[in-house]
C-alpha cells in the first residue's frame, strides 16, 4: 500500500497568494499584507539561518508548482539566469524598485506629490482598472499600497514567465529575496563557524 504524506496547513498557502492578488485588485490597502511575505523570509533566515521559507512556507512558488504541473514546458532554465551575477543583480534592481516607491511614498506623506491612484506593471505599463474610494485613507498609506502591489504583482507574472518558458519553480532560482536570504544565510553560517 502507498504511504500518502497527509498536507499540512502550509501546502496551502498558494491559496493566499492567489487572495493577496484578486483582493488587492477590489481594495489596494490589501497590498500591505505583503509585507508578510517580505517579512517573514527575512526573519527566519535571520534567526534560523536557513531557507525554511522559500523551501516550505512560499505561497508563490507553491502556485507556480501547481500552474507549472499543466502550463509549463518543463524546459531547463537557462544558465546566465542561475550566476551569481544576474541573480544579485535582479536582487539590486528589486530592492531600487523598492527604494523608489518608499521614496514615492515619502514623497506624498510630506504633500511634495499627490497621490497617484495607479497599479503598474514591470513599473511602465498602468492597469486600467477602477479602484475603489480612498478618500477617507490617508494619501501615503496609500500611495505605499499601489506601490507595494505593483511590486508583488509584477514580480508574479514574471514568475509565470518563466514557469511557462522553463520548470515550474524557474522564477525560485534568481528570486530577489530568495537571493537576499541566501546570502543572509551564508554570511550568517560563515561568522557562526568564525565564532
Amino acid at each position: 500500500m502507498k504511504n500518502i504524506s497527509k498536507k499540512k496547513w502550509y501546502d496551502y498557502l498558494w491559496i493566499v497568494t492567489v487572495l493577496y492578488l484578486v483582493l488587492g485588485l477590489f481594495n489596494i490597502l490589501f497590498a500591505w499584507l505583503g509585507l508578510i511575505c517580505f517579512l517573514v523570509p527575512l526573519i527566519i533566515s535571520f534567526t534560523k539561518s536557513n531557507k525554511a521559507y522559500c523551501n516550505i512556507y512560499c505561497g508563490r512558488g507553491q502556485l507556480l508548482n501547481l500552474m507549472g504541473t499543466k502550463f509549463s514546458r518543463n524546459k531547463p532554465i537557462p544558465k546566465f539566469l542561475k550566476t551569481k551575477w544576474f541573480r544579485y543583480g535582479f536582487l539590486i534592481f528589486f530592492l531600487s524598485m523598492f527604494i523608489n516607491m518608499l521614496f514615492n511614498t515619502y514623497l506624498v506623506l510630506n504633500g511634495t506629490n499627490n497621490l497617484r491612484e495607479v497599479i503598474t506593471l514591470i513599473w511602465t505599463f498602468k492597469v486600467p482598472w477602477k479602484f475603489n474610494n480612498l478618500s477617507n485613507v490617508t494619501p501615503w498609506i496609500a500611495q505605499f499600497s499601489f506601490g507595494f502591489y505593483s511590486m508583488m504583482l509584477t514580480s508574479t507574472i514574471i514568475g509565470i514567465i518563466t514557469m511557462f518558458l522553463y520548470k515550474p519553480r524557474s522564477w525560485c532560482v534568481y528570486c530577489p529575496m530568495g537571493t537576499a536570504t541566501q546570502g543572509i544565510c551564508i554570511i550568517k553560517n560563515k561568522l557562526n563557524k568564525d565564532s
